[in-house]
């Protein structure tokens, strides 16, 4: 990017305007502070709010502190940044665990619903009765479906997901009155992760009686099998996750009653009112360490396989999803370094355009991190599907359901890399 898109004055931008967008900045964790500590744990929202504000404040700080650090003091900006990063991390787990939990059992709600897209069953005495010998129907590799009957766009517990989704298995037991089948392709995508690709028609059987066909060119699997299986998933899922939400909660908790955060808070507090600058910061322009920014993330993402990306569904990277080992996946982490460079990338504009009016980048940059932000959360949820899967003695029919889950979470992440390609080529060509 030339320089003059960095700096819309076309000329250079003095120190000042780091001083005074660090000390906006400061204002605000403090603010944030102050509203966390006023509202407790007896205002829920409130203090998420806050929360969340602090962590805002915090990023911004810090990658500000990275990205200009010639211009500050040294061993002050090197002792402030991996504090604030911690700060930041360690206030983001609860919300990440929260939001993991809660993407996860939406995608079971979908994808056990399958059927409720098409003609719906004869119903007797409870039990779903498909007309004749069953009802087919065919599921994308995208995971689009339908949701069950009397399904809510709220957030399902795993308790309300089992009621729901547990009459509608009716039919998965031995001797039911009719069978609902679903077929899908044979990609990989309907498997727990690390099983094999079938190369000839196989029966599986679950421990609720259900039977599944698996052709060659198509595997056939009974509505059951994946609805019982999605319920006692979402319930491990359940278990799982919230356990892990309130360990983060705790741990935060601590972390803003410690003797650490608090030297953090009185740091924070010096910074709203003087910014220690470096002695050649008088003389200093900000635009082309702004610059150096930019360039670091057009490296990085020129090193990404933005061709594969051209397609919302990438095979070659399903293949790596269904690995066994418990290692994040090797394709992710080059992903999640470019998310890391595009925020430091957007915060340095941030301090540019500070007195300057809007950025006109705004918009594309933001749309560009959402993408990235998408494909970061379905990687983790992909990841927690995953190893609950690996979750001894479970039932074949919710380690099949976590293998769907897991390949849906899996399409979602090749389906955000598509996005963040198509918003980088427009940022690049805006900024050309």
């Amino acid at each position: 990017m030339a320089q003059r898109h960095l700096d819309p004055t076309a000329g250079p931008v003095p120190a000042d305007a780091l001083a005074g967008y660090l000390r906006g900045r400061a204002t605000e964790f403090l603010r944030a502070l102050r509203l966390h500590r006023e509202t407790g744990a007896g205002a829920a929202e409130d203090s998420v709010e806050a929360a969340r504000a602090l962590r805002r404040a915090s990023r911004r700080i810090s990658a500000s502190l990275h990205t200009f650090q010639p211009v500050l003091d040294p061993d002050w900006s090197e002792a402030m940044r991996p504090e604030l990063a911690w700060v930041s991390g360690t206030l983001a787990l609860e919300h990440a665990y929260g939001a993991r939990l809660e993407r996860l059992l939406l995608a079971l709600h979908r994808l056990s619903g399958a059927v409720a897209a098409f003609p719906p069953a004869q119903e007797e005495g409870g039990a779903v009765t498909a007309p004749g010998a069953a009802d087919r129907v065919t599921r994308t590799a995208g995971g689009t479906a339908g949701r069950p009957p009397g399904a809510t766009d709220g957030t399902p517990d795993a308790e309300s997901t089992a009621r729901r989704l547990a009459p509608d298995a009716a039919t998965a037991r031995p001797g039911g009155s009719g069978r609902a089948t679903a077929t899908v392709p044979a990609t990989g995508t309907d498997r727990l992760p690390g099983t094999p690709l079938p190369t000839g028609r196989t029966t599986v059987t679950g421990t609720a009686g259900v039977t599944r066909a698996a052709p060659a060119t198509g595997t056939t699997v009974d509505r059951g099998h994946l609805t019982v299986g999605a319920a006692k998933a979402g319930a491990l899922l359940d278990r799982q996750l919230t356990l892990a939400r309130t360990r983060a909660h705790s741990t935060a908790l601590q972390a803003l009653r410690s003797s650490r955060f608090h030297a953090i808070a009185d740091k924070v507090a010096v910074l709203a009112s003087e910014v220690p600058l470096s002695p050649a910061a008088s003389a200093a322009d900000l635009v082309p360490l702004a610059a150096a920014a930019r360039e670091r993330l057009g490296d990085a993402v020129a090193a990404l396989p933005l061709l594969t990306a051209g397609s919302p569904y990438n095979a070659e990277a399903l293949i790596h999803g269904l690995s066994p080992d418990p290692a994040p996946h090797p394709q992710d982490a080059p992903w999640h370094q470019v998310r890391l460079l595009l925020r430091l990338h957007r915060y340095a504009r941030e301090v540019l355009h500070a007195g300057a009016g809007a950025d006109p980048a705004a918009e594309r940059l933001r749309a560009a991190g959402e993408a990235l932000d998408r494909h970061r959360d379905a990687s983790e949820a992909a990841a927690a599907a995953a190893q609950a899967a690996r979750t001894p003695r479970i039932a074949p029919a919710t380690a099949y359901a976590l293998g769907v889950l897991h390949a849906d979470q899996r399409h979602e992440v090749e389906a955000a890399r598509y996005a963040f390609q198509r918003a980088w080529q427009k940022d690049v060509v805006g900024t050309s």
